[in-house]
């Protein structure tokens, strides 16, 4: 469990930042350069590689170099893990409401004068 506890907290670390989500979303239709990447954002490429070295850490981002060209593509694996434990919390927290919906549902008594 720890272990599940270190991975979600480097994908909720890498993922705090806009700028990384935008790379994720981006990295989401499919495999990408890092020239490409960088291009549609404003700053520098040795920023977009810091912010690429934080998601490959997470466990987000994975690269591959082929000749002059580093491509990166999402590794589903990473997002699985979060998927997961984010619907064992929303089915606890549907498990609540339903029971608070139940609840307000009943007729209040009246008190007796």
């Amino acid at each position: 469990m720890q272990t599940q506890s270190h991975t979600l907290d480097r994908v909720f670390q890498a993922l705090a930042d806009p700028t990384r989500r935008k790379i994720v979303e981006r990295l989401s239709h499919g495999p990408v350069s890092v020239s490409a990447l960088a291009e549609p954002l404003d700053m520098s490429l040795p920023a977009v590689m810091q912010h690429l070295q934080v998601l490959e850490t997470s466990g987000l981002v994975r690269s591959a170099k082929t000749g002059r060209v580093r491509t990166c593509r999402v590794e589903a694996a990473a997002l699985e893990t979060v998927e997961r434990w984010l619907a064992l919390r929303r089915s606890s927290w549907e498990r609540r409401l339903d029971r608070l919906g139940e609840f307000l549902e009943q007729p209040i008594p009246r008190r007796k004068s």
